[in-house]
């Protein structure tokens, strides 16, 4: 029987979605051994790493291609993948990466340096004759790249034009990952529907709004899958996504609502969680209006009770945060930072002191976007807090990508205060883009509350320059003990990933990059 037999006989369409096929008793579906059904949170851009950013994409793009590099399980450090070891110069300037031997692509097509220097000529040279198959929307994290060479068939070298830290991490990215020149020469713009790269699972089809299937390379470089294919299946509401894992529809969910975690308890399931690269915050406008005084800004930290957030609106999925980099960097975080206290008293006591009394706070609130945490239910609850001890803050409600366009050119003239939400891979992306003076709106970055301190400005570039970690480490340690102390942003909490798994699987485990690797899992 073949592999698209399989699964489509595993599967049948069932409303917008696809759902397994129940039984005439409506009793629970049984999916086809060694075959991973996965109800994700939408359907899928494209299957071109270098064409896409979110998380729900790398999700399925992980499992296909490699990188030179990527991050050893369980963590964010960088090992070997598709390189078997690299050097880099003493200036920090070239990283010469030895390949590995006897790998092709899923179409049969040699993976070697040339291959290499495609993928990066391809994203980062407009004049490449397959540039125009993008866009390239996170290109910057090779920004610094201003030559790749093959030096011999399995040797190519990378020439920065400046010392750039994050490097390797950003090639362990799904930016990084390779995909094959020859499927990209033979498909052009439509290299997105018919992807090719070396990875554990090769592509078998794309059903649009219904689902995308691979099949396990027995040929893999890292051991051939345990299972035999997985079935990535868009399910865009957290309601149908559970109510179909309670069903038996799917045998991994993805982002469980923390109101449904307990409809998960017993044998019947495993419930996963891993804290990630996430920040949830308030940004503060330091411009104009109230929270230009850092005073005000400090009582605003005091005055939102971040424990209650946490457990009470999350339901414990997440933890609350100290400062601007989260733990899941644990080579880079400042342990010795203490969160804000719940303090509405030394809240009042600041306001106060800065001379200010009930200052009118405009307060930007989305309906829901990427990396999110129950955002309007967070936003009420901030709210009430800060009315408590003396704000006056009106909510503005916007979806998505309209709240987008209002808060990333900055807050000047429109709000005092925004939620937000990062997912980074390296310690250097989030501050970089968001807390430098040189990072404001207007010159292209993400720092819409317009903090500014030259000292911190001065440690990141350090940082990023720095070739030696435990050096990155200790600037990255005092930028944090700073930025708390200047208080940007309300530091509300950093997300502990969630995922659910029925009882015939084993050996998953979720990834602090928020990537599902999915080459180990065994399917029963």
């Amino acid at each position: 029987m073949s592999l698209l037999t399989l699964t489509r006989r595993g599967i049948l369409a069932g409303g917008t979605a696809l759902a397994l096929s129940l039984g005439a008793n409506g009793a629970a579906a049984q999916t086809p051994p060694g075959v991973l059904i996965v109800g994700q949170i939408a359907e899928p851009k494209a299957l071109d790493p270098a064409a896409v950013t979110a998380v729900n994409d790398f999700r399925i793009l992980m499992n296909v291609y490699d990188g030179l590099v990527r991050y050893a399980d369980g963590t964010l450090e960088v090992e070997p993948a598709l390189a078997t070891d690299w050097t880099i110069s003493e200036d920090g300037l070239e990283y010469t990466f030895n390949l590995r031997e006897g790998v092709t692509f899923h179409d049969g097509s040699p993976f070697n340096a040339e291959a290499v220097v495609f993928n990066f000529e391809r994203m980062l040279n407009e004049d490449h004759p397959y540039h125009d198959t993008g866009p390239f929307p996170l290109a910057f994290f090779f920004s610094t790249v201003d030559t790749v060479e093959a030096v011999d068939d399995m040797t190519v070298k990378f020439t920065l034009s400046a010392p750039f830290a994050p490097f390797l991490s950003n090639l362990a990215y799904p930016t990084g990952l390779l995909v094959s020149p020859a499927a990209v020469e033979q498909h052009g713009a439509d290299f997105g529907r018919n992807p090719s790269g070396t990875g554990p699972f090769r592509f078998v089809e794309w059903r649009s709004n219904e689902a995308v299937v691979v099949e396990a390379n027995p040929d893999y470089w890292d051991g051939a899958p345990e299972l035999e294919a997985v079935v990535f299946r868009p399910i865009t509401d957290a309601n149908t996504r559970t109510a179909e894992m309670l069903a038996g529809g799917i045998d991994l969910m993805v982002e469980v609502p923390p109101v449904s975690l307990s409809e998960f308890e017993g044998d019947q399931y495993t419930v996963h969680e891993q804290a990630g690269p996430h920040v949830w915050f308030l940004i503060l406008n330091a411009k104009e209006g109230p929270f230009a005084d850092k005073l005000v800004r400090q009582a605003a930290n005091y005055a939102v009770n971040k424990e209650a957030l946490v457990n009470e609106v999350l339901e414990g999925t997440a933890e609350v945060a100290a400062g601007p980099t989260p733990p899941a960097f644990a080579w880079a975080y400042n342990e010795e930072l203490e969160p804000y206290p719940y303090d509405p008293d030394r809240a009042r006591e600041l306001l106060a002191e800065a001379g200010v009394e009930n200052p009118e706070v405009t307060f930007f609130v989305t309906e829901g976007g990427s990396g999110m945490l129950d955002p309007v239910a967070m936003g009420t609850a901030i709210q009430a807090d800060l009315e408590a001890v003396g704000f006056d803050v009106t909510i503005e409600t916007y979806e998505w990508n309209t709240f987008l366009g209002e808060v990333n050119p900055g807050l000047e003239g429109k709000a005092d205060m925004a939620e937000m939400a990062w997912m980074t891979n390296d310690p250097d992306t989030l501050p970089f883009l968001t807390l430098r003076t040189a990072a404001m709106p207007d010159q292209g970055g993400f720092n819409s509350g317009y903090y500014s301190n030259p000292e911190v400005d001065e440690l990141l570039e350090q940082a990023r320059v720095a070739t030696d970690q435990a050096e990155r480490a200790e600037l990255y340690k005092e930028m944090q003990a700073i930025v708390q102390e200047d208080a940007p942003w309300v530091f509300v909490a950093n997300w502990k990933q969630n995922a659910v798994t029925s009882d015939a699987v084993e050996n998953f485990s979720l990834q602090p990059s928020f990537f599902l690797l999915l080459d180990d899992v065994v399917k029963n």
